[in-house]
This record gives structure tokens, sequence and C-alpha cells, in this order.
């Protein structure tokens, strides 16, 4: 499980405002953000069991993010849902990566996964359950986590919506500073909703928040290595900014020629 809020073309100068907790087994080790080799230049995590990521920034100014779901049957040999994530990240723009997203989870070669793919152009949420679906981002907030896309049954997701919407986040500022302390809450009593999850082999393991600006100067990638009530986020932007200034270098370096 993981549960990822995204709020989208509702403030001008941040089309894009991220907070994602990733669940995992303990046990699964994974390295921090880095700049990964190869193009499009693409900022992710890698889960150093599967080779692939749970969440990145390309230098397009592309965000793919995966929560897993269950599936009714599963694959008998299934290819990793994070090596497909990284495969959405070289695509050079939203709308291409959902196309991709929809026509590999046709294949019924993965496990149940849920993508958000989103660019200053188009938002998407690719639905992978046992018939795949796909649903265009709503301007505003919507929120994720093992099922669909704002589903009113999901406990963990009308928690985040009601803690989110206490207050208008009309800047990057405003929505980071908030998610930052909604996405580090624990539960608040036994079998109650949380959006920091704990058990004995597995829990939440990691978290993030992004801002993807009108400008790479505004871009801000921060990130916690470890449940966000006991890690601090430390703060990636640099490099955020760097691939997303050489991407813009590059685009102008093909217009002028």
């Amino acid at each position: 499980m993981c549960i990822l809020a995204i709020q989208y073309q509702l403030v001008p100068e941040a089309p894009i405002l991220v907070a994602a907790n990733r669940e995992e087994y303990y046990d699964r080790a994974s390295s921090i953000p880095s700049i990964q080799s190869g193009k499009p230049r693409i900022l992710s995590g890698i889960d150093q069991q599967g080779g692939g990521t749970w969440l990145g920034v390309n230098q397009h100014g592309m965000f793919v993010g995966a929560s897993n779901r269950r599936k009714m049957i599963p694959p008998v040999a299934p290819r990793s849902r994070g090596a497909l994530c990284k495969d959405l990240l070289k695509s050079g723009s939203a709308q291409e990566a959902m196309h991709l997203a929809m026509e590999e989870l046709a294949t019924h070669r993965y496990e149940g996964v849920n993508f958000v793919i989103a660019d200053a152009e188009s938002g998407w949420v690719v639905h992978g359950g046992d018939d795949p679906d796909v649903v265009q981002l709503e301007e505003g907030l919507s929120i994720i986590a093992n099922r669909n896309v704002n589903d009113p049954r999901d406990e963990r997701v009308e928690l985040a919506r009601r803690l989110l919407t206490l207050q208008t986040l009309d800047s990057p500022v405003k929505f980071l500073a908030v998610a930052s302390k909604v996405f580090a809450r624990p539960a608040t009593a036994p079998g109650r909703p949380s959006m920091v999850m704990h058990s004995k082999d597995r829990g939440t393991v990691s978290s993030t928040l992004l801002c993807l600006g009108v400008k790479p100067r505004d871009a801000i990638y921060q990130f916690a290595d470890g449940p966000p009530n006991e890690a601090k986020y430390e703060d990636y932007s640099p490099l955020l900014r760097d691939i997303l200034s050489r991407g813009l270098r590059e685009v102008r370096a093909r217009t002028d020629a």
C-alpha cells in the first residue's frame, strides 16, 4: 500500500503539488533520490530488489507515482511494477506515458497497481486492476491509495482529504507545510486510519513532497528516508532544478536549430 495526494492545476505558479507516503517491507532496501543515468534525465529513488522506482520526475517536468492495489487474478510470473514506473518516466509527456501504461497493463503481466501521471499539459490516473482503466485528473485535489482515485470507501483517503481541506492551500508553501504534517500523522487510536502505518514486517518507509512550478527554479523535492513522523525531510530540490533546467535548455536548442 501507498497513499498519494496531488493538487493539480489549482495554483497557477505550481500546477503540480504532491505528497506521498510509500509503504513497503522493512527489509526491502531502496536508495534515496538521485539523478538516473540515460535520457531523459530522471530524479527518483530506486528499489534495490526490483531495480525500479515508486515515484519520480523527469527533465520534461513529468511526474509519475505508483501505489499497489489488489487483483483477483494476479499473474504467475509478474514483471516489476516499479520497472514499469521507471519506463513511464522515460516518456516525453504525461499523455504518452498514460498510453504506454495502458498498453503494458493490457498484457496482464503485472500485479495490481495505480499510476498517477502528470505534467503541465495533462494529468491522468491509471487504475491497473483486473480491468485497467484511466481517468483524467480534474483541477484540484485528488487522493489515491490501493483503490480507485478519490474512493469514498477508503478511510485513509477520506482522512487525508479532510485534513488537506481544512484550509485553502493556495500556494506551494502552504501546501507543502500542511502536507508535511498531514502525511506524518500516526493513528490516533487502535483501528483508526492514519497516514503513517506500522506493522510487524512492513509499514511507511519513506515520504515525498513535490512542487513542480512553471519555472525550474521554483521546483521543490523533499524526501524523508523513513516514516515522516520520525525521519526529517531532506531537500533534493537542487537536483530537480538541475534536470528541469537541462530539459529546458535542450528544448530551446532544438527550437533554435
